[in-house]
């Protein structure tokens, strides 16, 4: 006997799952709550529902229509806040892009999505300039302007955000969608170094909200709930902020855009906002506790996830000294992103904070509708008992289901119908994972992937390098930075100045981002090599202490 579909009454309506659904719930439980942009503006939830409107009306006046790809080049703002769901609402494409990349990979990004529009922050437009004649498909530009960056362009925008959103109708017919809508794109960088389009559907974005509420809500530490004050300090191009800002709207909290992420304006804001959620990468936290201003303010109420990269015992224990409840995030570009959360059981929470820093630096326990599998080679399940390693591979809603316009690497990802992370781990008895490795040797400095591949093959264009590899070792402030292992040629004459100038003269050409000039550089005899004449990275990160 087969399972039993249901029956549908002819008069019955499926309710799609849908971002303006998120929308309309935090309008409709807290139209008059703040949504704030650092010192520059502030707004109602409800003034904001009529700006969404305003902008889908200008889009649409500019010639946006179903299926295009509009993207945003923006600092966190409530502009890209309206941009997260007036774009997506009207059942055209988010393209998040990633400012950080180097110019080339930009230009990549661009035209690989297919942009029909680009809405540029003032700030960024020398970077368009000096891509512009490359540029394929985007056929209208719109200004995002706070008053700073050069008065001249040779990007011809249509308008400026403001103007437009006032000339535009304040209502809009917005579409009635299939949730299978893609609504999201955005790319991540990896070994290869050409960064591979991740997408995301009006279904998954609502399904990993609803997962990231019943992860957060309640008692306990690290919660998040409707009193609680919310501020981003993970650039909201980058897996649409973690997706908190779609969760802070279906809550209707107070939320708080801080723009550039400048210490001084993160705890000006921290303490006159009275923010009491954030997530960001090591790095930021990293520099917020390294701040004098930082022992001046009571953080006893700021709840911060941390992600991007390891959460180091000493930064948790120091954070956790200062008041702050700190905890681990992971996820990945491809998961949307978030796939486990390390909150402590209850027994836990009357542990000292040494000891609790143990458990929340570690990866965390899957959030609800997350199922997670440690394996080895050929599939099977490891032990899990904290000493048995596999790669992580996961299954949930909300995964993206390929790479944008590439069945090859796609179908890698997913193989075996598993999304494989590739990242390495183990799982502890009573279920929180732990990453310990990586398989492929990408280097997660200051939140940001560098390729080590991409590293080695520019230092190699040096006449006096023969052999080269690139590995990941720990830093305190950024999480990793690379470490350049270099074979001279004989009697060659190479210095550790000549190869940062080498590679740093690539990142001013935007053939790689200026992150990935290594500080530090170590001339060796020769190279650890496998059975098979591989580099042995493994062996090179246990002798100079990646």
């Amino acid at each position: 006997m087969t399972a039993r579909v249901i029956e549908r009454t002819p008069s019955a309506v499926d309710q799609p799952l849908v971002i303006g659904s998120i929308l309309q719930a935090g309008v409709r439980t807290a139209g008059e709550q703040e949504i704030i942009y650092a010192d520059k503006k502030r707004m109602s939830y409800r003034e904001m529902a009529e700006r969404i409107n305003r902008l889908a009306s200008a889009l649409n006046r500019a010639g946006v229509k179903e299926g295009d790809t509009v993207a945003v080049m923006d600092w966190d703002s409530h502009r890209y806040l309206e941009c997260f769901f007036a774009i997506p609402m009207m059942g055209a494409v988010l393209h998040t892009i990633n400012i950080r990349l180097s110019p080339e990979q930009v230009l990549y990004t661009i035209n690989h999505a297919k942009d029909d529009v680009i809405l540029v922050n003032r700030e960024f437009l020398p970077l368009l300039d000096a891509i512009k004649d490359r540029i394929e498909t985007v056929k209208t530009f719109i200004l995002l302007d706070d008053g700073e960056g050069p008065e001249s362009s040779s990007i011809q925008t249509v308008g400026e955000y403001e103007q437009l959103l006032a000339e535009a109708a304040p209502e809009y017919d917005f579409p009635l969608l299939d949730e299978n809508t893609r609504a999201t794109t955005f790319y991540t960088t990896g070994t290869t170094g050409l960064p591979k389009g991740v997408y995301f559907s009006h279904r998954q974005l609502v399904l990993h909200t609803f997962a990231l509420r019943s992860a957060t809500s309640g008692d306990g530490h690290g919660r998040f709930n409707q009193t609680d004050v919310y501020m981003p300090i993970t650039p909201m191009f980058h897996v649409h902020a973690w997706g908190v800002p779609y969760l802070a709207t279906l809550l209707g909290v107070k939320q708080v855009y801080p723009g550039r992420y400048l210490p001084e304006v993160l705890l000006k804001l921290l303490v006159t906002e009275k923010v009491t959620f954030s997530h960001c990468v090591p790095t930021i936290m990293q520099m917020l506790l390294a701040s004098d201003a930082v022992k001046k303010v009571d953080l006893s109420k700021w709840k911060v996830i941390i992600g991007g990269s390891a959460l180091p015992k000493p930064m948790a224990k120091a954070a956790l000294d200062l008041g702050i409840d700190v905890f681990t995030g992971y996820g990945m570009s491809e998961t949307c992103p978030v796939l486990t959360l390390s909150h402590l059981q209850p027994d836990m929470e009357s542990w000292d904070n040494d000891r609790q820093a143990d458990v929340r630096s570690l990866t965390g326990r899957p959030v609800p509708m997350v199922t997670l599998r440690i394996v080895d080679d050929n599939m099977n399940d490891v032990p899990h008992d904290g000493k048995s390693q596999g790669e992580v591979v996961v299954r949930a809603p909300w995964l993206t289901q390929g790479y944008l316009n590439d069945a090859e690497n796609s179908e890698n990802l997913w193989r075996g119908g598993w999304l494989h992370t590739g990242d390495i781990g183990v799982i502890t008895e009573d279920g929180y994972l732990k990453i310990t490795d990586r398989i492929k040797d990408v280097i997660k400095t200051g939140g940001e992937w560098i390729s080590s591949l991409d590293l080695e093959g520019l230092v190699l264009q040096h006449p006096g390098v023969a052999e080269c590899a690139v590995i990941g070792i720990p830093d305190a402030k950024w999480g990793e930075r690379p470490l350049a292992l270099v074979v001279k040629k004989p009697d060659a004459d190479v210095t550790e100045d000549a190869i940062r100038e080498l590679v740093a003269g690539y990142a001013e050409k935007g053939i790689i981002s200026r992150y990935g000039v290594p500080e530090h550089i170590t001339f060796v005899d020769s190279l650890p090599r496998t059975s098979v004449g591989k580099l042995d990275k493994k062996v090179m990160r246990a002798e100079h202490g990646g």
